[in-house]
């Protein structure tokens, strides 16, 4: 548990780290699947993918502070029933930060005046979708009254932020996939394996983190 004084601090470090050079690339890969789907960068695919905007949402429960996931359902249409952030394809009219909070709104009822955003991560390319998602960091006042969507969300996941952490809730097994067998690092969260696009980009969150939990 964590007073909430030290709840503040964790959230005014991460506001600050944001503002500086990020780990980018080299912490999302300690998380991607071996093989890789595609061995393309964000930086390499340029304008060819589309683009999608993310809410990482923090929060301080009962003095700690969670991160708010997803379960997609089966009816959407890419990455059915994975572990995802609130998030879409952004519109041509609106930014990065306008995007995540638009998502957030619709998917799980999320008011973007309840929210202060932090920053932004680095970037991530999605081969098999042809995603390009721009992950952003935001931080609400107290416990989001969640509201998700149906068609889209089947539950919200809330994850203490320190549980991604420990060693042992990071692990990895061999999956079929494509054809082949394939290497997959996740976190586990009770029941639920956190893998691909999100564990990596959860992997740049926690080394931000890191040296201050």
């Amino acid at each position: 548990m964590m007073s909430q004084g030290n709840v503040e601090r964790l959230i005014a470090i991460l506001e600050s780290r944001l503002r500086e050079p990020k780990p980018g690339l080299e912490a999302q890969l300690r998380m991607v699947p071996d093989p890789r789907p595609g061995d393309q960068t964000f930086q390499e695919v340029g304008d060819r993918c589309l683009k999608a905007g993310v809410l990482i949402l923090l929060y301080a429960s009962e003095d700690r502070l969670y991160l708010a996931l997803t379960r997609r359902t089966s009816r959407v249409a890419h990455h059915q029933a994975q572990i995802s952030f609130p998030g879409g394809q952004m519109d041509e009219s609106e930014g990065i930060v306008d995007a995540a909070l638009r998502e957030a709104r619709e998917e799980v009822g999320i008011r973007a005046e309840s929210l202060r955003v932090l920053g932004e991560l680095t970037p991530l390319y999605i081969p098999p979708s042809n995603y390009c998602i721009y992950p952003v960091l935001a931080v609400a006042g107290q416990r989001p009254d969640f509201r998700p969507f149906p068609e889209e969300v089947e539950e919200v996941i809330e994850v203490p932020l320190d549980h991604l952490l420990y060693p042992e809730n990071i692990r990895r097994e061999i999956w079929p996939m494509r054809g082949t067998n394939v290497s997959v690092p996740f976190y586990q969260f009770h029941e639920h394996k956190i893998w691909g696009a999100t564990a990596m980009v959860l992997a740049e969150l926690m080394e931000l983190l890191r040296p201050s939990l």
